[in-house]
């Protein structure tokens, strides 16, 4: 599938993100009422006219002299972000705010712009009304054509641009959509993990923009990446913390995007910073993508600072073991995203994982499984009455799930034995396991 690309550029505060989650027709894109919000690069889908494309929502572009509240190195890479939108897009919307006219950065971003040869509509924005319509054509000085006036917030315009916005589109972009999206895997963690260093290793692109402020991811990005087995969806998401040191609504939603992506994925690569050891936040993540039913690899990153230190090694691995025990299927890899360091395994194990998540195992050798299982350890009794499995059969994949008919409740440590049997027999790997307990009655 090749979508054309639309980049959203501008500087800061100009409601770039209000006005893509109007084109989108959905609040998909964090927005608040301060500038630098947006950082890295956020591709979205949309559709108009019959026409499906990608609307990429990029961060504040500011020039290398500009100030800002953002550290310098920061500002730049943000910005690097906003300039490879732009050599990547088929159409650029250049989104300026017509309350404020043109500034020093709106002429410089145009300058960038006047040297390409792909299409550029100036977006007006912040045109809540007829009074504001006189002031957009100043924007006809940037030399990139004429104006469109629009309102982010209010929707006024919105159709327009899109009609000139579809009609700019390259004839020949395939408008289809995926019929079997590809295997999705969302990075999570705590903040400054090294979640958009790994991300960024494995798309083979400066994708998230990556820097030492914990925090700087604040929205979950996505991009596919082909491989030899086929193409994988990675997702990129915000750190997230306990609910009570969130106190900013910036970083609330960004953490309600990661759990929306942590929900919506088929697999999680759960980072963990190997320095720090298994934090009890890191448990609580680990619980809570476990709920999701979403395939899982626990990631050890930072693991070459622990170099020549035995003892904390051991006592990273012992920590994992404990805190970590319900995800005793998930497999527990020691790497370094800045180095490359063991990112070899990484593809493999989710292979494995995507293989084990839409597996279906056969009803007979199921049952022969759980009735052997039966046979060598009977179920212990329950207020004086020895339930039994009559039947086992898998009721669904994505992950495997089975539902046991029984004559009685089945306490939860036979479950687990029986889940473990189940798993062994079957290779289900990093793969979670479902069990449902359906009681007979008559």
């Amino acid at each position: 599938m090749s979508l054309p690309t639309v980049a959203v550029v501008g500087r800061p505060n100009v409601g770039k993100s209000t006005l893509v989650n109007r084109l989108v027709g959905a609040r998909r894109a964090i927005v608040e009422e301060r500038a630098g919000v947006t950082r890295d690069r956020k591709v979205l889908e949309a559709d108009w006219r019959g026409r499906t494309f990608r609307l990429v929502d990029t961060g504040g572009w500011l020039a290398p002299d500009a100030t800002s509240d953002d550290s310098p190195t920061l500002r730049e890479a943000v910005s690097a972000q906003a300039e490879r939108a732009m050599l990547d897009a088929d159409v650029v919307m250049l989104v300026v705010d017509t309350t404020v006219g043109i500034t020093e950065e709106d002429a410089r971003v145009a300058r960038l712009l006047q040297h390409s040869a792909k299409p550029v509509l100036v977006v007006a924005n912040k045109v809540d009304d007829e009074r504001r319509e006189v002031d957009v054509w100043e924007f006809a000085r940037l030399g990139l054509g004429d104006p469109i006036p629009v309102s982010g917030v209010h929707g006024r315009g919105s159709g327009d641009l899109l009609d000139a916005l579809v009609d700019a589109l390259p004839a020949d972009a395939d408008p289809s959509t995926e019929d079997n999206p590809p295997f999705s895997v969302a990075i999570v963690g705590r903040p400054n993990v090294g979640k958009s260093t790994l991300f960024n290793r494995l798309v083979g692109d400066d994708r998230a923009v990556v820097h030492d402020e914990p925090g700087t991811t604040r929205d979950a990005i996505d991009t596919i990446v082909d491989t030899p087995d086929g193409p994988l969806r990675f997702v990129d998401t915000a750190g997230m913390r306990r609910r009570s040191r969130i106190d900013e609504s910036t970083e609330y939603f960004g953490t309600l995007r990661a759990l929306e992506a942590v929900d919506r994925a088929d697999a999680a690569l759960l980072v963990i910073d190997a320095t720090a050891g298994v934090t009890h936040q890191d448990q609580r993540l680990a619980e809570r993508v476990d709920a999701a039913g979403t395939a899982i690899v626990v990631v050890l990153n930072k693991w070459d600072a622990l170099d020549g230190n035995a003892e904390a090694r051991h006592g990273v691995v012992a920590e994992v073991a404990d805190r970590l025990a319900f995800l005793g299927y998930a497999p527990v890899l020691k790497t370094s995203a800045l180095t490359g360091r063991s990112l070899a395994k990484l593809l493999p194990a989710l292979r494995e994982a995507e293989t084990a998540y839409h597996r279906r195992v056969p009803t007979a050798a199921l049952n022969r499984v759980v009735q052997d299982a039966q046979a060598a350890h009977p179920p212990p009794s329950v207020r004086k009455r020895r339930a039994r499995v009559l039947f086992a059969t898998q009721g669904a994949t994505d992950p495997p799930t089975v539902t046991l008919f029984t004559t009685g409740a089945l306490p939860p440590t036979y479950l687990r034995y029986l889940e473990r049997k189940i798993r062994e027999a079957f290779r289900l790997g990093p793969a979670p396991l479902k069990l449902r307990v359906r009681l007979r009655t008559h």
